[in-house]
């Protein structure tokens, strides 16, 4: 079993965001330093390999992945529209060994069937994470062993962490004794849309 050497201080961030560039070369689209963070994105056509190269190469050795989540960014710029696609997967990986982290964005290419390859063969516990996102997005995982939903039941209708899911959902669940099983109707809470009153005291908290 191959030694583990832990570094006790952490990379700065521009040296990690230099080696990490490095390595990837041509694989990445960007890799940027945000809040002290390094974000690294790439394409979808390089995704899984930029991830191995993380994972393996020296000087990166992410050898732990500690979360992966979906994205839409349909209404991230508020009233305007979003330019580029609508949904993304955000990785967050550690080194235990290097002490450093680092965070990997992809966007989906296809905004209609948003579909990324599986990293559950790098990291093992990328496999629940990817069936979270397939079932509160519908983000589908290229080569996931086991893409089933994992939080909704089976017969959910929809991805309830989309943009365009209503508050409400589409349908209601009640046990009916007649038929003694669960049944699904339309659902029957009327979709409105409340906006709080604010009421300011005049000069409240010193302002004018």
């Amino acid at each position: 079993m191959a030694e583990i050497i832990l570094h006790e201080h952490a990379i700065a961030p521009q040296a990690l965001r230099e080696c990490v560039a490095q390595a990837l070369q041509g694989k990445a689209q960007n890799v940027s330093i945000t809040l002290g963070q390094v974000i690294v994105t790439v394409s979808p056509g390089n995704y899984l390999s930029a991830m191995q190269t993380l994972r393996n190469a020296e000087g990166c050795r992410f050898e732990q992945l500690i979360d992966l989540c979906g994205v839409d960014y349909s209404a991230y710029s508020g009233e305007g529209r979003w330019p580029g696609p609508r949904y993304a997967v955000v990785s967050h990986l550690l080194s235990v060994s290097l002490n450093q982290r680092v965070r990997v964005r992809v966007f989906c290419a296809n905004d209609q069937f948003p579909v990324l390859p599986s990293v559950s063969p790098i990291w093992n516990g990328a496999n629940w994470f990817e069936r979270e996102a397939f079932d509160l997005l519908g983000i589908v995982f290229d080569g996931h062993a086991d893409l089933r939903r994992i939080l909704t039941d089976y017969g959910f209708v929809g991805h309830p962490l989309r943009k365009d899911f209503p508050l409400t959902g589409h349908v209601e669940m009640r046990y009916d004794e007649q038929r003694q099983r669960v049944v699904y109707e339309p659902v029957s809470i009327e979709p409105r849309e409340i906006t709080p009153r604010i009421i300011r005291e005049e000069h409240y908290g010193g302002l004018r």
